[in-house]
């Protein structure tokens, strides 16, 4: 699997600490309660550990996908 960049939009705005959990190449926007995560996934089992993690934390996960490279999404399921 080729290294792809995804988007990552969980619901509340994460403080700094929690934002800090994830891995240091993921970027973090706060707007309107919500928070989105952009950064580059290398497999599968990244995207995996990300998923984890956001459960583990208790977030509600509101969408996920990959972007273009431009921060736009392209969703790829129902969360």
């Amino acid at each position: 699997m080729a290294v792809r960049e995804y988007s990552l939009v969980v619901e509340g705005e994460l403080s700094n600490d929690v934002g800090n959990t994830f891995p240091p190449g993921m970027t973090l926007t706060r707007k309107e309660g919500r928070t989105t995560l952009v950064g580059q996934v290398r497999d599968q089992a990244e995207l995996q550990g990300l998923l984890q993690r956001i459960s583990n934390l208790g977030l509600t996960l509101l969408s996920a996908g990959t972007t273009d490279g431009d921060g736009s999404e392209r969703e790829v399921g129902p969360a």
